[in-house]
C-alpha cells in the first residue's frame, strides 16, 4: 500500500516548527533544529521513520568536501523535480555561490514563500525573494505526494 501525502499536510507540519530555535544537527520540534533537521522532522511526521541517519557534519561541511552531499542524499529518498516546477510542499536546496555545493534546505509553503532554519534565528516562514531564487540549485518532492 502506497502512503499518500497531501501537500497541505507537509505545509501544516512545517509551519508547526515555526519558532523552533536553531541548533546545529538537531531535529526536535520546539527544542532545536537546523535546516536539515527541519526536513527530517517533517519527514518523520508525514512519511514515517527516517530512511537513514545523517552522519555528523560541521557547519562548513559542503565547502570542505566539495561534493553535493545534501543533494545526493535527497536523490536517495526524494523525487527530483525541475527547480522551475517546484510546488508548495516541495523541498528546495540552495547553494551560497555558483561554485559551491548546495548546503541549505527549505520547504516551499506558497509559490513565493518558504520555511527554513538558519544559524542565529528560529525557524521562520520567509519570502522566496530574487536573492534566494538565484541560489536555487535543486528541488524535490516527498515520496507519495499528491495534491
Amino acid at each position: 500500500m502506497t502512503h499518500i501525502i497531501h501537500r497541505s499536510q507537509i505545509v501544516a507540519e512545517a509551519r508547526s516548527w515555526i519558532g523552533t530555535p536553531y541548533r546545529h544537527q538537531a531535529s526536535l520540534k520546539g527544542i532545536g533544529c537546523d535546516c536539515l533537521g527541519l526536513i527530517r522532522g517533517v519527514w518523520r511526521e508525514v512519511v514515517g521513520r527516517e530512511p537513514e541517519a545523517p552522519p555528523p557534519y560541521s557547519p562548513d561541511w559542503a565547502e570542505a568536501s566539495g561534493r553535493e552531499t545534501l543533494a545526493d542524499a535527497a536523490l536517495r529518498h526524494l523525487v527530483p523535480v525541475p527547480c522551475d516546477a517546484a510546488r508548495v510542499g516541495d523541498i528546495v536546496l540552495f547553494r551560497w555561490r555558483e561554485t559551491l555545493p548546495a548546503k541549505h534546505a527549505a520547504i516551499l509553503t506558497a509559490p513565493d514563500m518558504m520555511l527554513h532554519a538558519h544559524d542565529g534565528a528560529a525557524v521562520a516562514e520567509v519570502a522566496l525573494t530574487p536573492w534566494w531564487r538565484r541560489r536555487l540549485a535543486f528541488a524535490f518532492s516527498f515520496p507519495g505526494v499528491t495534491d
